[in-house]
């Protein structure tokens, strides 16, 4: 018999830790795979942990009420003909000064050229063949979690390891020196009022830090003509509420003409790992909404290219809605390949967004104004007022250049340009 570690899973991207708000079963009880172990919640979603194994619940670790850390074990699973690391150790065949297991639990003693204690990964499961794999070949956890795995949900296989096994003498990974910023001292004055932030502000102040030192941002900047859509709007926004018992924004156009973009320049639906490029399948735009907190959280729509402007109207409004009640799933707020962000909504003009990682690029949609603007016609140039916004790309300089950000930008603006108001929904 073997002991399963359940882990405290990943939620979002800035998540770091949960409340366990009930335990759905007790010590003792025999446990079905996939049946739901605990509830659990976050600032922005609430779920339940599922068992990825059958087996018994034999230890609870945390109570109702207790805030745990991500990639902390809460509970484990006595599970039969799984042999764990700790068990692979004291092997009678094996000598014990030769093992390396892959998951330490007993404490260590700290000496004076001890590494930094190494988290592993919680949302990474191995299989005992895998384990052995590694432990003969001397992988550590730490290496094995940095292995590109090609099974279910991203599982490490056999043949994952022993490829990675056949590369392991030329493609060894070396930590490049870190140049610690320090924050420079703030001292508070008389009359001053200090307020500590919330749990889920400080996640977004490390998000942004996070993507700003690692990601070379560049911003571009272009005016758009939207007076087509503004009109059309105006038109069918009565009738559509009256039909959908829903309103019509702008936000499901810009994205629907986002999404065809970036159709057409996939190097802008990407992410960087290491030296690797990835180039994103499914079109996942995020769209920043804010709290009445004040604080923000990134609602995804997935495959957004794939839904009419009818789905994507009512995608917008549900996720918007729920956002502010607090109601959305994990999987809701995860996934995106690319983000928008309304600036227009508090009426200013433009602005220098921050990528959201592991993206490559946000756009900014700036407030839409009448402008006087020169017009061609066949007649000559003539003077007239038109709906003029501006767009503002933000993008990863280290895999988007200045040209792509451009012509995406562009093209953005043709699509916009050229809607159709004639359209009906």
């Amino acid at each position: 018999m073997a002991k399963f570690e359940i882990i405290m899973p990943k939620l979002g991207e800035s998540i770091i830790e949960a409340t366990i708000t009930k335990w759905l079963k007790s010590e003792g009880d025999q446990i079905e795979e996939d049946d739901a172990i605990v509830e659990i919640a976050t600032d922005k979603v609430d779920s339940e942990i599922p068992s990825p194994v059958e087996g018994k619940l034999v230890k609870a670790l945390f109570s109702e009420g207790d805030v745990v850390e991500v990639g902390k074990v809460i509970a484990y699973i006595e599970v039969e003909g799984m042999e764990t690391a700790e068990e692979s150790q004291e092997s009678p065949t094996e000598p014990k000064e030769e093992t390396k297991p892959i998951q330490k639990e007993t404490p260590v003693a700290k000496t004076e050229t001890a590494a930094t204690e190494y988290t592993p990964n919680p949302d990474r499961f191995y299989s005992p063949l895998v384990k052995s794999i590694a432990k003969k070949e001397n992988v550590s956890l730490e290496e094995l979690d940095k292995i590109h795995g090609s099974g279910k949900d991203g599982r490490v296989t056999k043949a994952d390891i022993l490829s990675y096994l056949e590369n392991r003498g030329t493609a060894q990974l070396s930590a490049a020196p870190v140049t610690k910023i320090e924050q420079p001292a703030v001292t508070s004055g008389a009359g001053d009022q200090i307020i500590e932030m919330d749990r889920m502000r400080k996640l977004i102040a490390d998000h942004m830090v996070m993507s700003k030192q690692v990601s070379p941002h560049v911003t571009s900047f272009i005016d758009v003509d939207v007076t087509n859509i503004v009109q059309w709007r105006n038109k069918v926004k009565d009738q559509f509420l009256q039909k959908e018992g829903e309103k019509i924004t702008f936000t499901p156009i810009f994205i629907d003409a986002a999404a065809k973009a970036l159709k057409e320049f996939p190097g802008i639906n990407a992410s960087v790992d290491g030296n690797n490029i990835i180039i994103r399948k499914n079109i996942n735009v995020g769209m920043a909404a804010a709290l009445p907190n004040g604080n923000l959280i990134v609602p995804v729509i997935k495959n957004a290219d794939e839904k009419s402007l009818l789905g994507l109207t009512k995608s917008v409004n549900d996720l918007a809605s729920r956002a502010r009640s607090n109601k959305l799933n994990p999987d809701e707020i995860q996934g995106g390949t690319f983000t928008m962000t309304n600036f227009g909504s508090f009426d200013s003009i433009t602005g220098t967004p921050i990528i959201n990682q592991p993206q490559v690029a946000i756009l900014g949609v700036g407030a839409i104004r009448k402008k006087p603007v020169v017009l061609e016609t066949p007649q000559g140039d003539v003077i007239g007022i038109r709906h003029i916004m501006i767009l503002s790309l933000a993008y990863d300089h280290r895999i988007v250049d200045g040209a792509l950000g451009g012509m995406y930008l562009k093209r953005l603006k043709e699509i916009l340009e050229n809607f159709d108001t004639n359209l009906s929904i």
